[in-house]
């Protein structure tokens, strides 16, 4: 059985078969050396690209017609049924259902907050949504595997949880922009009356504009993956972000933040870190810093929330993403994620 789960897992999400069609390509078509910097530039990009893009047609189809059946309106009144640290869970949970970057959930935390949801919730709902999404999940493992991918799904909850409890704990409401509170609130919500044809258009439209939003991000982070993967010593990038390097999760933390794309922009990057030695909290950390920690994400958030809520939010993250990163640094040292 676990053989037959092995193989699954080879073909299905490492797209073994598609690996070995671009070698063919490559070699045949292109004459180069896949073990040459070239060639093995040219392979990673063809394979992570199109096994990317795969993945996420297939995953956001599937994810959007679940979503279908949770609109704002359905999601809002689901998490004011609920209060407490229930809430915060339901919050950080229903995140995991919308594959979207800080900035697209950032209108969602507008709806909430207008519609009286506790910032405790809000927060987790915005922390949760970009850092944790069911497709990035199975693309992680794809790339890694199903204790890694796991371990992070878990891990990312419980950052997002604390993190709105504590924003919650510290009574900043008043920090929210006069605005929000003032925003219209549709009550309408009518998932039961659209139909199974609504359901896939809605699906397949997913695909389409997610798909055209990340396209230039995949394409740029595999570019730079091959680059590290192929063409940067592997003795510069120990030197500077090694496992052994205390401070090497603090300079991915840094590193990412200037940055905007979403996760499946920054995979390719981290899964070639990874193989050039980069310790897996060191990568794992820089994807999270540039999905939950993007500049342009916290200019755009600036907008809602005032500069101390801003700030709190801030370094809760970052100290959270900081510890994420030495605590996978940690176990990968000590051969847990097998």
């Amino acid at each position: 059985m676990q053989e037959i789960f092995i193989w699954l897992n080879d073909q299905l999400l490492r797209m073994q078969w598609l690996s070995d069609l671009v070698t063919l390509l490559v070699r045949d078509g292109f004459g180069l050396d896949t073990a040459g910097r070239i060639g093995g530039s040219v392979h990673f990009f063809i394979h992570d690209v199109i096994k990317i893009f795969i993945l996420l047609s297939v995953l956001i189809f599937s994810i959007s017609y679940v979503q279908s059946y949770f609109p704002p309106e359905r999601t809002r009144r689901i998490l004011g049924e609920r209060q407490g640290l229930w809430a915060n869970t339901v919050a950080a949970l229903l995140g995991t259902i919308t594959p979207f970057c800080s900035c697209s959930s950032i209108p969602l935390f507008i709806g909430f907050t207008s519609a009286g949801l506790p910032l405790a919730v809000t927060f987790s709902f915005l922390i949760s949504s970009p850092l944790v999404d069911l497709a990035s999940v199975i693309l992680l493992a794809s790339i890694f595997n199903w204790s890694i991918a796991l371990a992070y799904v878990v891990i990312g909850l419980v950052l997002a949880v604390l993190g709105g409890t504590l924003i919650g704990r510290l009574r900043l409401e008043d920090q929210v922009e006069d605005f929000v509170y003032q925003s219209p609130v549709s009550d309408h919500d009518n998932d039961g009356a659209i139909s199974l044809r609504e359901r896939l258009t809605y699906a397949s439209e997913q695909v389409a504009e997610i798909a055209g939003r990340v396209w230039l991000y995949v394409l740029i982070g595999v570019g730079i993956g091959a680059a590290i993967h192929n063409w940067i010593p592997e003795r510069f990038i120990a030197a500077l972000l090694g496992q052994d390097k205390w401070w090497s999760v603090l300079v991915a933390t840094i590193a990412g933040v200037p940055m905007y794309a979403d996760i499946f922009g920054t995979l390719p990057i981290a899964e070639a870190l990874v193989q050039r030695g980069v310790g897996l909290g060191t990568a794992l950390t820089f994807m999270m810093a540039v999905t939950a920690l993007s500049l342009p994400s916290m200019i755009m958030l600036k907008r809602v929330v005032k500069l101390p809520l801003l700030a709190v939010f801030i370094g809760i993250v970052t100290v959270g993403i900081i510890l994420i990163g030495y605590i996978f640094n940690f176990n990968a040292t000590a051969h847990l994620f097998v």
